[in-house]
């Protein structure tokens, strides 16, 4: 089984299946048997294409009224088979891989999907939006939307660690260090849609310790960089800092614009969600708290 793996840890795998190893996992889902033709229904495309493969015993069938077990690929967020188990409850549904089971595994990529050419993904979806991809202002499109991709999402080719762990001695020390109105760009994870902003940051250094101005943004754009939601991107901003320059307190304030509700739903275009995260001196003394918040006002 070929794998690739990303440069960043938190990052999952690439499996790239070979033919024999489809061969293998259907085998052990569906065993031979003699004499049986049971009938078996693949849920389009990809079930579809495995039920060619089936062994002896197992014959495939067009509609799943007519199946006796229901064959997927996989299950990955389970939304496939919960509407095909609440639409047959009686039908067995099987699949070669649930990724429930082996959270860890990643992207799976069947030998009939392609690889390296994410530019067909892009033509799918101009096609479920209901326009032509061979319309003259659409035929670059797909290049283009991969090449922002690589820009957009390049956050899980980083590691913002990297960034933090060049530390600085200073002799004073004692006072807090803010660097506020890091601009960024982020992408909701539930829409898909842009999020953008601006980041304010504190620390109070702790025995001489601290990092070059530039490295915090980094680290910001390299958070940002994925998609997110906006409370765990200030939660790893802080916790990444904490963690790496073990200060006597940081606190992270994110405030931001969300297009997923001022482009849709609700409409609320002038709306901010302001998320924090305290660590340290920043969370148990209140002082220090209402220090940085009227820095960063």
């Amino acid at each position: 089984m070929e794998t690739k793996r990303p440069n960043t840890e938190d990052s999952k795998t690439k499996v790239i299946l070979r033919w024999d190893e489809v061969h293998k996992a259907l085998l052990e889902v569906f065993p031979p048997i003699e004499s049986s033709r049971i009938k078996v229904y693949g849920v389009p495309k990809n079930g579809m294409i495995l039920t060619v493969f089936l062994p002896d015993g197992y014959v495939a069938c067009s509609e799943p009224e007519q199946a006796d077990i229901i064959l997927d690929d996989l299950i990955d967020s389970g939304r496939t088979m919960g509407q095909y188990k609440e639409k047959y409850p009686d039908k067995p549904f099987m699949v070669l891989f649930d990724k429930r089971n082996k959270p860890d595994l990643g992207w799976i990529v069947f030998p009939w999907e392609g690889v390296d050419d994410p530019n067909d993904l892009v033509v799918r979806q101009i096609e479920m939006m209901g326009e032509d991809p061979t319309r003259e202002g659409l035929l670059r499109t797909p290049e283009r939307v991969v090449k922002s991709w690589e820009y957009l999402y390049s956050g899980y080719n980083k590691d913002p660690a990297e960034y933090l762990k060049t530390v600085f001695t200073s002799e004073r020390t004692d006072e807090m260090i803010i660097l506020k109105n890091i601009e960024f760009y982020s992408t909701c994870e539930h829409h898909l849609l842009p999020f953008f902003g601006r980041v304010h940051i504190g620390y109070i250094p702790k025995d001489g310790r601290v990092v070059g101005v530039s490295k915090l943004a980094r680290a910001v754009e390299c958070y940002s960089r994925r998609m997110q939601i906006q409370e765990r991107l200030t939660s790893q901003i802080a916790t990444a800092i904490d963690n790496k320059l073990e200060p006597e307190g940081v606190g992270v304030v994110v405030e931001a614009q969300h297009l997923c509700m001022m482009a849709r739903g609700v409409e609320k275009q002038n709306s901010v969600m302001t998320t924090s995260a305290m660590y340290g001196a920043f969370r148990e003394k209140p002082e220090t708290r209402s220090e940085f918040l009227n820095r960063i006002s």
